[in-house]
């Protein structure tokens, strides 16, 4: 899609308007009839935006959002994203919002970093969501330079606005002091954590 796209102009208007959108609810059937069932027909921040976010980690460049790593970005042949995994990201009073998450995409032996882990997620109607109320009324300022790797929106910093709840960590099997993720306009969500090292046994 993204190839045929970039050659022909008309065939990058159908794919904005119908490939994307049937390649979203095919890749996450549930997922989709659930971001839609608002009422809207479309979603925060257009269709290629949500199925890039599907099936693909962003990591991170040096001098970006997270530390001062480089891991290249890549595809992901498959991600399962959870509804309720997401409550998990939201502080207490938040939690009737609705945020798919992802498992964390794991890039181990990082040298001095550890085992980093990526994860990335949608909001349902995050325009209207009690995250963006929140981060407006705590003053939360946007990212001066960098942008959603998805849509390309604007970033708030949870970790900068204080709204990463301790019970994110646990459900990353992260280190808790180790996690840092951001909101886009739209509602995307991208983060890193360094995770905890797994036992034999496990």
């Amino acid at each position: 899609i993204a190839t045929l796209s970039c050659a022909c102009k008309w065939f990058d208007d159908l794919s904005k308007r119908v490939l994307w959108k049937e390649f979203c609810r095919t890749r996450a059937p549930k997922m989709m009839l659930d971001l839609q069932s608002s009422g809207s027909h479309s979603v925060d921040g257009n269709w290629r935006a949500l199925g890039k976010l599907l099936i693909f980690c962003s990591g991170c460049k040096k001098g970006g959002l997270f530390n001062n790593i480089q891991i290249p970005g890549h595809f992901v042949y498959r991600t399962r994203f959870s509804r309720t995994s997401g409550k998990s990201f939201l502080m207490p009073q938040c939690r009737t919002d609705i945020l798919y998450v992802s498992d964390p995409c794991e890039h181990l032996d990082q040298g001095e970093e550890g085992d980093i882990g990526f994860f990335r997620g949608v909001f349902k109607s995050f325009s209207m969501s009690k995250v963006r109320k929140m981060l407006i009324k705590r003053g939360a300022e946007l990212h001066p330079t960098e942008v959603c790797p998805y849509c390309k929106a604007k970033l708030w910093s949870m970790l900068q606005a204080k709204m990463i709840p301790q019970s994110a960590s646990c459900r990353l099997g992260a280190y808790e002091d180790c996690i840092d993720y951001y909101v886009c306009l739209n509602g995307h969500m991208l983060g890193i954590c360094t995770l905890l090292p797994l036992s034999d046994s496990e």
